[in-house]
């Protein structure tokens, strides 16, 4: 029955897996994966009071762990299959081609933050949901071609400011929602089209992955966009917000290395909230499950934890080349291996920092950062490691939250005023 449902769900008229099955088959996997971690947690428990009451108790042992391995197994397997029959329901009204994969609006969100958890696995077990490295208009894909940029931007300019999104997030995160006055949301792509003839160029990622990876694809993204752009490009800006400026570091120092012409072009890089050392919230994750893993009682929830993404797990330290993760136990406790990787010689970096307090120096400040990311982390300016932000490359804007610095007005403010008065080179 279970093969029947997930044969019936699962494939497109060309024999490929459908979007629709492969969610109600992800999250089968993940409700069955709960009840194994709860059976996981039980059995250590009663092993360790088997173990104390001693051979006396071998016969409630095995009448006990009959009863309860049954009983977690139909559960688990029932938690399996009803969504995978609920995706032959959906199949049935919507088609096997149903825009699950992100193009429907509502889908995007959902998808990106899926892809940011288990974004490695994704790719791996459930591809019909991957997101892949693209160029973004209007939530869908433009082909890197000359023909689709052409169709895609009409009007293109020589300037091109490439926006790169952070964990959890998609193309439409750098979207302003509604609001009115002088802290209305506004887009900044829109806004250096006005103000400075910038043409915007939206990137979506999977950020489960490596940011190594990603650095990577977008390096190989950007080459192709620079020999196929509409008009010869003079000029190329990275704003990337939270992991998003990790990948324009890792991109750009994979692109020196790989000789690639667009890196020539580039002139600005815009880090904003972006945790060039490291995250606290990862940090805590890492040592939670370090220490849960102690215990045979408490390991399966460590295990859980440490199920999140490789680009999750990147952010501890602000891993941004291999050489920051290669040939290590990535769940290991606290230790700090990244390297640091150089600036482009020509181009100008800043930081964009935040935090929930108008003071940096307030204690709440300190602590909380932007929510997300402390203002140390986000300007680079640690005990061990240190970024080499110029000191009038950088900003620190209280009274602000880690999405703020997506669509804040005085977030636009100053990268209009940086790429505006840079100097001619």
């Amino acid at each position: 029955m279970r093969a029947m449902l997930c044969n019936q769900c699962m494939a497109g008229n060309d024999g490929r897996e459908t979007p629709i099955g492969a969610a109600g088959r992800l999250v089968g996997d993940v409700l069955a994966g709960g009840v194994g971690v709860i059976r996981d947690v039980h059995r250590a428990v009663a092993d360790r009071w088997f173990g104390v009451a001693g051979p006396v108790a071998w016969p409630a042992r095995v009448m006990h762990d009959g009863i309860a391995g049954g009983v977690y197994a139909v559960v688990g397997a029932a938690h399996a299959l009803a969504p995978r029959a609920a995706s032959v329901l959906a199949a049935g009204v919507y088609g096997g081609d149903a825009p699950v994969a992100g193009t429907a609006p509502r889908a995007g969100p959902v998808l990106a933050a899926v892809n940011g958890l288990w974004g490695d696995r994704i790719s791996e077990r459930y591809p019909a949901l991957a997101i892949a490295m693209t160029v973004r208009a209007h939530g869908a894909d433009i082909p890197v071609t000359a023909d689709g940029l052409r169709a895609a931007e009409p009007a293109a300019t020589s300037r091109v400011v490439v926006f790169v999104h952070g964990l959890f997030e998609d193309d439409r995160s750098w979207s302003p929602s509604a609001g009115s006055g002088d802290d209305a949301p506004v887009s900044f792509g829109t806004q250096l089209r006005r103000d400075a003839g910038y043409t915007p160029v939206y990137v979506r990622y999977n950020t489960g992955h490596r940011v190594s990876d990603n650095g990577r694809r977008l390096a190989e993204l950007m080459a192709a966009l620079h020999q196929h752009w509409p008009v010869p490009v003079d000029e190329i800006a990275f704003v990337g917000h939270s992991m998003g400026g990790l990948v324009v570091r890792a991109a750009c120092h994979y692109g020196r290395l790989g000789g690639h012409e667009w890196v020539r072009a580039v002139r600005h890089v815009f880090c904003l909230g972006t945790p060039h050392l490291g995250a606290p919230l990862e940090k805590g994750v890492n040592a939670t499950a370090w220490l849960l893993s102690r215990l045979p009682e408490t390991a399966p929830v460590a295990t859980v934890l440490n199920s999140r993404s490789v680009g999750v797990k990147d952010l501890r330290y602000g891993a941004v080349v291999e050489e920051d993760w290669q040939d290590i136990d990535v769940d290991e406790f606290l230790r700090d291996r990244c390297t640091e990787v150089r600036f482009l010689d020509h181009v100008r970096y800043y930081f964009i920092g935040a935090t929930l307090t108008r003071s940096p120096d307030h204690p709440v400040g300190r602590l909380l950062g932007d929510l997300l990311v402390q203002l140390p982390s986000a300007s680079g300016q640690g005990r061990r490691r240190r970024i080499p932000f110029p000191v009038e490359h950088g900003r620190h804007l209280g009274g602000l939250h880690h999405l703020d610095l997506l669509r804040h007005p005085s977030v636009y403010r100053q990268l209009r005023t940086w790429i505006t008065t840079a100097p001619a080179d």
